[in-house]
This record gives structure tokens, C-alpha cells and sequence, in this order.
């Protein structure tokens, strides 16, 4: 992208043919006349006399060189850079044995944790239909049975978040069981208070990013039974630093996994899990969020679609333009220009006098 700061200096275009006319005039004195030059003319002209022309083309295009250069030429590099206002996600999962429980996903019988794990990934990468995914957000996630761990810590690189989500699994000891709702919800929400920091060590302090808003995506399929904290506390504590609860109740199952007999494979027979709506609904009502019943796979893909919708990032473009000075190249081929005009007239187009 080319411009020029000073474009009324082409104005001065119209003393060039002007300036070219005097110079030509003043070299056209001659100091010997002859009373017929017709043998002359008879005669042909040479090589020299055919490119005759040539010195006064330089001195024009020279001349034509340092007028541009008096406007000002100037190159700008455009560029362009995304202030985004992004959302700081927690998502926290459910991984007690009740999450062992089968539902029919695309076909394909999956544990419930499976499915949220597949959703989910979904939500963050996008599926190519329904799902955009959240290039934008900062995302984190939590993973809770009898107790809360951070399983991968707020982050704007979605790829590692893929390989953490397939770490987390279903508890296999039973000391190890649980549903610690309370302590999950407190951990996701003491991680998103400082989410400011944790932005400032990935992008710096000079980042055009800001977080637009805090909010945590809770998935359960029980009712909190041990933990520290009650999803009271939790609640008290989301709502008192302005973070929003999406509480996710997962029910519904055709059976609590499969076991290998020596007779074949056996399926075991669901029979229900201990469910509190009302300690989801709370969560969600006490902090500005919302609740969600998902009764199958599909209402579960449902959920996330409808929190995409709810929740979404503000990118806008800021455009700058970085201006270099050019005019040094012109007046660089003027005069090498004007010094080749010169070396010419002073050896091959000598004039005499």
C-alpha cells in the first residue's frame, strides 16, 4: 500500500517541459554556420545522432524522479489485531462410579463420562455443524469424585486440552468414591477469581484480551454426599466474585456397565442413582446461572448447544497502518540518473562547443 503525503507537489509536473524547452534552447547555440547543410543531410545519420536523444529522456525521467520524491512517497503495512473479550470456562465432570452407567450415543453404547467427555470436546473444537467451538475462551477443567482435582488449568491452547480430557476416568477405588459437588464448585471457582493472572503469564501484560465473563459448566449425575464444602459455601462463594453456574443433571442409563463371565459378556442391570435437583437448582439460581436436565445422550448434546448459544466471545478488528518513507529511493535514481546524463554528454554526445 502506497501513498503520498504531499500530492500538490505534482503541480510541479508543469515546469518540467518548461525547464526540458530552456535547456534544450540554451544547447542549440552553435558557434560555426554553413550555408547549406543539404550534403549533410544526404549523407545519413550515424548511430551517435540516432540516440541523440537519449541524454534529455534521462534529465526528464530524472526530473519526473525528484518531483515524486517531493510528495512524499510512503509504503503502509497494514495491520490488523483482534481485541477479543473471552469468556473464562470451568468445566467440571462428574467422574464417581454412578458415571459408569451406559447410554446410547450415536449408535454406539458409552459410559455417561464418555459421551460428556465426546460433547465436550466438541463444544470446545467444534463439530463442523451445530458446535463453532471456542477458539477465543479460556478454559480449564475440573474432575471430582470423592475430591475435586484441576485437571487441566485455565488455558487459550485448546490442542492440550484434548489430551488432559482423556486422562480423566471413572474411579476404581472405593475409597476413591464420591460426589463432592461442594469442593468441586469451590476449587473451579477459586480458579477462575485469578484468571486474570493466569491470562497475564500466557499472552502478557500488553494483551488486547480481557475476559468478558467467568462461568462454570457443572455436569452430575448425584447428590452431593462428602466433601469439605457444601454447595452452599460453593454457591456464596461463585456469586461473591461474579461467576456464572451452569449446573448439567445427567439421568436416564440402560445399564451400569458390562462385566467378562466365562459364559460371555453380562450386562449389569441399572438401577437408579441417588439424584438432588434441588442442590443443582440452587447452585444455579444463587449464582445468575441456569439448570439443565439431560435425560439421554442427546439431551446432553442439547445442553452444550444451548450454552454455546448463551455464552459467546466479542472479537473486534482494530486496524493500524505503519507508515516508511520512500522518497529516498527516488532521489537516489534522480541523481543516478542525472550523473549518467552527464557522463554522456560529456564523452559519447559531446558537443562542440
Amino acid at each position: 500500500m502506497i501513498r503520498f503525503e504531499s500530492p500538490l507537489a505534482f503541480l510541479l509536473l508543469a515546469l518540467v517541459p518548461l525547464v526540458l524547452w530552456l535547456g534544450g534552447r540554451q544547447r542549440r547555440r552553435g558557434a560555426l554556420r554553413f550555408s547549406t547543410v543539404a550534403n549533410a543531410l544526404r549523407a545519413g545519420q550515424s548511430l551517435r545522432q540516432v540516440f541523440l536523444w537519449v541524454p534529455g529522456m534521462l534529465r526528464a525521467l530524472a526530473l519526473l524522479l525528484i518531483v515524486a520524491a517531493l510528495a512524499r512517497p510512503q509504503q503502509g503495512n497494514v495491520q490488523i489485531r483482534d481485541t477479543s473479550r473471552g469468556i473464562a470456562i470451568e468445566m467440571v465432570v462428574d467422574r464417581s462410579g454412578s458415571m459408569r452407567q451406559e447410554l446410547s450415543f450415536r449408535g454406539v453404547m458409552q459410559s455417561r463420562l464418555d459421551v460428556v467427555k465426546t460433547v465436550f470436546a466438541e463444544f470446545v473444537h467444534g463439530n463442523g455443524k451445530d458446535l463453532d467451538g471456542r477458539p477465543n475462551d479460556l478454559i480449564g477443567m475440573i474432575a471430582f469424585a470423592r475430591y475435586a482435582d484441576t485437571v487441566c488449568p485455565l488455558t487459550l491452547g485448546h490442542g492440550a486440552l484434548t489430551h488432559f480430557l482423556e486422562q480423566v476416568q471413572i474411579v476404581r477405588r472405593r475409597d476413591e468414591d464420591g460426589t463432592a459437588i461442594g469442593d468441586a464448585v469451590a476449587l473451579a471457582a477459586a480458579r477462575l477469581r485469578t484468571a486474570e493472572d493466569t491470562l497475564r503469564q500466557q499472552v502478557g501484560s500488553e494483551a488486547s484480551y480481557t475476559i468478558k465473563s467467568k462461568v462454570i459448566i457443572l455436569l452430575t449425575d448425584g447428590e452431593n454426599n462428602c466433601g469439605r464444602r457444601t454447595p452452599e459455601e460453593a454457591a456464596e462463594l461463585a456469586r461473591s466474585w461474579g461467576i456464572r453456574i451452569y449446573a448439567v443433571g445427567v439421568t436416564g442409563g440402560e445399564s451400569a456397565g458390562v462385566v467378562n463371565t466365562p459364559l460371555g459378556t453380562i450386562k449389569l442391570p441399572s438401577f437408579g442413582s441417588r439424584f438432588d435437583t434441588r442442590t443443582l437448582e440452587m447452585l444455579a439460581e444463587r449464582s445468575g446461572g441456569r439448570f439443565f436436565l439431560a435425560k439421554d445422550a442427546h439431551g446432553i448434546e442439547e445442553v452444550y448447544r444451548e450454552i454455546d448459544r448463551m455464552e459467546r466471545s466479542e472479537i473486534e478488528s482494530v486496524r493500524h497502518v505503519d507508515y516508511r518513507e520512500l522518497f529516498g529511493g527516488f532521489i537516489g535514481a534522480a541523481l543516478v540518473l542525472l550523473a549518467v546524463e552527464t557522463v554522456l554528454r560529456c564523452t559519447l554526445f559531446r558537443r562542440i562547443p
